[in-house]
This record gives structure tokens, C-alpha cells and sequence, in this order.
């Protein structure tokens, strides 16, 4: 007769112990809220996230890079739009002025205005700048990466609004037909700014339309990493509760067989 025989403790506690270690992963998921906390667990399903993860940060990064070019087409345009106000402005003393019913005074008070408003012009293309950077003093390309790999950029390009840019850097009204030409000189002034202006609206909705699929575009791929990565925690909760039943049974195995060992033994003592 075998008294210890220890073949159901040997089987129910490498049970036992299998059972604890499926129990410690499925706390890990259920505390971490990650399934894949280590390699071990799914090793291409890791790989794969990973990828995905680091396109998702560079999309991210790419919005924001959209969003500073948006800045700058937006300040852009209301640098445009005051420059353009002003163009009126001198339009309407040119006319003004135009006509031989006024008095030099009269040409004298404009003349007087209309260098005010031509600084106006100078000091909003010397001093209008994005992040200490001139945009409306001289004209340049600006790439901005829109997107999470190399080479995904868009160009957008500042402008100059100077008086000597517009064609407008020495305007005199002593008389009627210098302010005749300052109307043909405005016109063309204000043709600059129109055209200006439509580029510059032309840009904005190209980066806004890029930022919205790109912003598309991360979401479907956050969606399709926590697939990978976020576990069920419903089927994981079920996992816990039935890992822990199992245990229980493997535990009360263990020590009924132990305690029938003990039995026997004080039989013969």
C-alpha cells in the first residue's frame, strides 16, 4: 500500500502554480489596461503597435505643425487686409486731390495723411511677424511637415507689402496730375494685395483640408492600434473570476490530500 502517494499534489500544484501565473497576467492587463505588457504576449501584435504608435505621435505633431501655418496664413491675411484698407484710403485723397477745385492747402493736408498712411504700410511689413519671424517684409517659401513621415511637407509663401514693393515708395499731390498718377499707382497697389490675398486664402484651405484628414487619419489608426493594445475587459474580468475558482479547487485539493496522508500516518503511531 503506498501512503504518499504525491501524484495529485504534483499535478494539482503545477496547476496550482500555472493557474497563479495566468492570474498575475490577467491583473496586469486589468491594472495596466494594457494586454500587451510584454513581448511574450503577442510579439507581431507588438510590432505592429508600435508602428502604429509612432505614426499616431507623429500625426499628432504634424496637426500642430498645420495649425502654426494656419497662425501664419491667418495673421497674414489681416496684415493684407490693413494694408488693403489703407490703399483705399489713399485712393480716395488721390481722387480728392485730382480735381482742380481744391487749394494747395488742401493738397498740403493730404500730402500730410498720405505719408501717414504709407508708414502705416512700412511699419506693418517691418514689424508684422510669427514667432519673431518677418512675414510681410520680403517674400520666401515656408514648408511645413504635414505629416508623420519624411518628405510630407506643403509650401506656403510670405509676401512683402513695403510701400517700395507696391510701387508706392515716393507719392507727391503739389498737383492734379501727380495725383492722377498716384490713382493709376494705387490701382496696381491694390491689384498686388488682391492677388496676395487670394493666395494666401488659397493656402489656408489647403492646410485646413490636409489638417482634417490628417486628423482623420490618426483617428482611424488610434481605433485600429487599441484593437492591438487595450484589452476586453469584460472577457478579462471573466478570466480573473474563473482562474480564481480554479485555484480555490486546486488549493482544497492539495490540502485534503495532505490531510489524508496525516490520517493514515496516526494510524500507525
Amino acid at each position: 500500500m503506498k501512503i504518499q502517494n504525491q501524484s495529485w499534489i504534483a499535478f494539482s500544484t503545477n496547476r496550482y502554480q500555472k493557474n497563479e501565473s495566468s492570474i498575475t497576467k490577467t491583473l496586469e492587463k486589468l491594472s495596466g489596461g494594457d494586454k500587451l505588457t510584454r513581448a511574450s504576449n503577442n510579439a507581431s501584435g507588438l510590432s505592429i503597435s508600435e508602428t502604429m504608435r509612432g505614426q499616431i505621435r507623429g500625426l499628432a505633431r504634424a496637426q500642430q505643425n498645420m495649425q502654426d501655418g494656419i497662425s501664419v496664413l491667418e495673421s497674414t491675411d489681416a496684415g493684407l487686409q490693413h494694408v488693403s484698407s489703407v490703399l483705399q484710403r489713399i485712393r480716395e485723397l488721390a481722387v480728392q486731390t485730382s480735381t482742380d477745385t481744391v487749394t494747395n492747402d488742401d493738397r498740403v493736408a493730404a500730402q500730410e495723411e498720405i505719408d501717414q498712411l504709407l508708414q502705416s504700410i512700412d511699419d506693418t511689413a517691418d514689424k508684422m511677424e510669427f514667432n519673431t519671424q518677418n512675414i510681410l517684409g520680403d517674400v520666401r517659401p515656408l514648408y511645413i511637415h504635414v505629416g508623420a513621415n519624411a518628405s510630407q511637407k506643403l509650401r506656403i509663401d510670405t509676401v512683402n507689402v513695403s510701400t517700395a514693393s507696391l510701387g508706392l515708395e515716393i507719392v507727391k499731390l503739389s498737383n492734379r496730375k501727380e495725383a492722377e498718377e498716384l490713382i493709376s499707382k494705387v490701382g496696381k497697389a491694390q491689384s498686388i494685395i488682391s492677388k496676395h490675398l487670394a493666395n494666401t486664402g488659397a493656402d489656408y484651405e489647403a492646410l485646413t483640408h490636409h489638417k482634417d484628414n490628417v486628423s482623420l487619419t490618426e483617428i482611424n489608426l488610434q481605433k485600429t492600434e487599441s484593437l492591438i493594445r487595450d484589452p476586453d475587459m469584460a472577457y478579462e474580468m471573466m478570466e480573473f473570476v474563473k482562474q480564481g475558482i480554479r485555484q480555490k479547487g486546486d488549493d482544497m485539493l492539495i490540502k485534503q490530500t495532505n490531510q489524508n496522508v496525516s490520517d493514515v500516518l496516526r494510524l500507525f503511531s
